[in-house]
């Protein structure tokens, strides 16, 4: 199934953190953070303007994003995990 996301909304893959401490501890899925950090994997057209023109998105398929932690909606399709963001949760783009 392919996501097209709509208006300035985006769909991000979150990227998993290390499940293992420095100190060597395993950390549980319950133990851990929500993710601030994923990759796009498909981006909207933009948000429209009052005036009817369209602004384009500042990000694109393949960047890697920071975002705020409770921020994007999760959703799952066909077992995956994906979170759906729109482009002004967006802090900044990891180069």
């Amino acid at each position: 199934m392919k996501l097209k996301p709509l208006g300035d909304h985006l769909i991000a893959k979150p990227l998993s953190e290390d499940k293992v401490t420095k100190s060597g501890i395993v950390l549980p899925d319950t133990a851990k953070e929500k993710p601030e950090q994923a990759e796009v994997v498909a981006v909207g057209e933009g948000r429209v303007l009052d005036s009817g023109n369209r602004l384009p998105m500042g990000v694109k398929v393949g960047d890697r994003i920071l975002f705020k932690k409770y921020s994007p909606d999760e959703i799952k399709v066909e077992g995956e995990e994906y979170l759906v963001l729109s482009e002004n949760e967006i802090i900044a783009v990891i180069e």
